[in-house]
């Protein structure tokens, strides 16, 4: 089995950003040389996360409207007793997960046809990164 590992970095300019990162993903997938195999995109900070869904407007705001539902912004979490601002970014980065397994068929991510990668920042204004790791043959 053969490995092949990079790292995409990120600095958003708002708290909350989703990016489309499937491009990049599928350039890291063609370039290692597996034909057959798995990736994982996961995203190292714990107030992001990576996700697979449709690249439209409105999925997308109707995804950060409901995060946004069950992890509001605001003063109320034990977390910033410890001086800390982002106990919301931190739920939300659990309800959207922080990896993704996409399976590689003939050397290509294997995605269906409206599956698009994201990358979920959600206490963004700072360098984050995610590491991305091929696997197979």
């Amino acid at each position: 089995m053969k490995f092949h590992t990079e790292y995409l970095w990120f600095h958003t300019e708002k708290r909350r950003e989703y990016i489309r990162i499937t491009d990049k993903v599928r350039e890291v997938c063609q370039k290692s040389g597996i034909k057959e195999g798995m990736l994982l995109v996961s995203a190292m900070h714990i107030s992001a996360g990576v996700f697979v869904n449709d690249n439209e407007a409105g999925i997308l705001s109707d995804i950060d409207n409901m995060l946004e539902s069950i992890a509001p912004l605001g003063p109320d979490y034990l977390h910033h007793h410890t001086g800390e601002d982002n106990g919301d970014a931190h739920l939300k980065s659990l309800l959207v997960h922080h990896q993704i397994i996409v399976p590689i068929t003939a050397g290509d991510l294997d995605l269906g046809p409206w599956q698009q990668i994201f990358y979920a920042e959600f206490d963004g204004r700072r360098k984050k990164r995610l590491i991305i790791k091929v696997m197979g043959e």
